[in-house]
């Protein structure tokens, strides 16, 4: 996150497979697990086409996070 206030949607440096669920989560300032949980949650019960698609895409859109 940027220090001035302002929020930026970016892939989580601290990432467990590409950031995304972690950027997600640290945008909206919640926590990763719920987020991941969530995000597989919805990706099985939607027969796992649209959430992996979307989660490829936010992969590929999204920068990533500088690397302390």
């Amino acid at each position: 996150m940027v220090g001035d206030g302002e929020r930026k949607l970016q892939r989580a440096a601290d990432r467990l497979i590409g950031g995304v669920c972690g950027g997600l989560a640290a945008y909206f300032g919640a926590s990763p697990a719920v987020v991941r949980v969530g995000w597989v949650a919805l990706t099985v019960f939607s027969m796992l086409v649209p959430g992996l698609l979307v989660y490829l895409i936010l992969w590929a859109a999204l920068p990533a996070a500088a690397r302390d």
